[in-house]
């Protein structure tokens, strides 16, 4: 593979280039762990404060800065507030110094849809979607927001197309008269079954991209719903299933790069582990084979409501189980993807997929949660680190949440901390939303600027300085 400069390497956000860095980063990871290679932590932190609102907002490591934008409930660029709950988020597209993300809003709640003057709501009554901010890199300013997707329910994760578009992804599979047990039981006034992947419009840099007609990419199945991958070789897409109990898929396209053009369904067997839920060495190796799922569309068990209609149909022809599969991200030929309570701590697994030889090894385990808890959503930074967003707190005690570096040399490293605590200083919000998770972790072409998401109360974040300095 030839050697690509940062701004040629796309951190697998979109386009096809991937740098040398990277390669040699994934290829030899889980060989360094095998190895026995230490883990260490750099704790260096210290609070620092956020150029657009003053306020220490992060802990980092010296030399870094940061600028927030997008607060829930700002105005956006089309004058509509701002959604809360951010989540899964990627750059899509790129030209010259502008960039553009797209983000998640992981919001349940049924009732009118966001408002948007280019695209229609795929369900009048469900309140999650997608919008899409810019921000120029060699300026270090964030520009315009606006909707891009609206109608739809729990937008978690996702994942970014070599095409220039965005996956947004469903963890739910509530729809038409169904009663949600997570809100007391109340019955949700959904006007459309939910518990799909949709693909949102990359458009013109400056201008949003209409989508008057919003469809469900049904062959990707009807499930809990988290992360998205997409193989930029074969156009064969990755998914992960946020449950207790989850598979990991495949979505064949008939035509890549056409999703809705149909396509094939299937689930992951690790040939002699049915259940990936509990501890293993780290470097673990283990031969995969694929099963075809008949109904994609089936989101419960027949006559039961338990979610689990198409990860049953696998199971029943040997596929495996995992414990929360959250983040997943492609680079380098492989697809890196996360157990958020996966191993014998239960503090999270961080798996590696090589599709050409199907084989899966794990990179790491934490043993325990002090160490890494709960890792959620992930991406790969041009240099080859896997930057990791904890969610979850170790229990009584309510420590930050943090976001750690997984090296290339086998070590994990503290990267960033939580430190949101607000008594009315900026839009009016109080509260310590210090254990609130981080989300959407994802660079810039050129590696210089790390775009991330506090879920609550609503804030993205844009982190640049010495990366080199770091193991991201």
């Amino acid at each position: 593979m030839a050697t690509k400069t940062r701004r040629q390497f796309l951190s697998d956000n979109f386009a096809a280039a991937t740098s040398f860095a990277a390669a040699a980063a994934l290829g030899s990871l889980g060989d360094r762990f095998a190895h026995g290679e230490s883990l260490r932590s750099r704790p260096t932190l210290r609070p620092v404060k956020d150029e657009t609102t003053g306020l220490p907002l992060l802990r980092l490591p010296p030399g870094f800065r940061y600028k927030s934008y997008g607060w829930a409930g700002e105005t956006m660029t089309d004058g509509t507030p701002t959604p809360n709950m951010h989540d899964g988020m990627a750059v899509i597209a790129a030209e010259g110094d502008t960039i553009r993300l797209c983000r998640n809003h992981e919001i349940s709640s049924d009732g009118p849809a966001l408002h948007s003057s280019s695209c229609r709501p795929y369900d009048a009554q469900a309140q999650a979607g997608c919008t899409s901010l810019e921000f120029d890199t060699a300026k270090g300013e964030w520009l315009s927001s606006w909707v891009s997707f609206t109608g739809t329910s729990r937008n978690c994760a996702g994942g970014v197309t070599p095409w220039g578009t965005w996956l947004t992804a469903e963890e739910t599979v509530l729809g038409i008269g169904d009663y949600d047990k997570y809100a007391g039981g109340a019955q949700r006034k959904f006007q459309k079954n939910h518990g799909w992947v949709f693909e949102v419009p990359g458009g013109k840099m400056g201008e949003a991209a209409p989508n008057a007609a919003p469809q469900p990419i049904i062959g990707m199945g009807r499930f809990v719903h988290e992360a998205i991958a997409v193989d930029r070789r074969t156009g064969i897409v990755y998914q992960t299933e946020d449950r207790a109990t989850s598979g990991f898929y495949r979505y064949v396209p008939h035509k890549p790069g056409q999703l809705h053009a149909g396509g094939v369904l299937e689930i992951a067997e690790v040939v002699g582990q049915p259940d990936l839920r509990g501890g293993f060495n780290n470097g673990v190796e283990f031969d995969v084979r694929w099963h075809r799922i008949a109904d994609p569309t089936l989101a419960h068990t027949p006559g039961t409501q338990d979610e689990l209609g198409v990860f049953k149909q696998g199971q029943v022809q040997g596929a495996s189980m995992f414990s929360r599969l959250e983040g997943c991200w492609f680079g380098d030929g492989v697809v890196i993807f996360d157990a958020t309570s996966g191993g014998a701590a239960e503090a999270g697994q961080i798996w590696q997929y090589d599709p050409q030889a199907d084989k899966l090894k794990l990179l790491f385990e934490s043993p325990s949660k002090p160490t890494l808890n709960m890792p959620d959503n992930l991406c790969v930074s041009p240099r080859g680190g896997i930057v990791l967003c904890e969610d979850n707190d170790y229990g009584a005690n309510e420590y930050p949440q943090r976001m750690f570096a997984l090296s290339q040399h086998g070590q994990l490293a503290l990267l960033a901390e939580n430190n949101v605590r607000l008594d009315g200083q900026w839009n009016g919000i109080s509260g310590d939303f210090r254990t609130k998770e981080w989300a959407g972790a994802t660079f810039s072409p050129d590696g210089a600027w790390l775009f991330v998401n506090v879920q609550s109360p609503g804030i993205t974040l844009a982190i640049t300085g010495p990366w080199e300095d770091t193991l991201a």
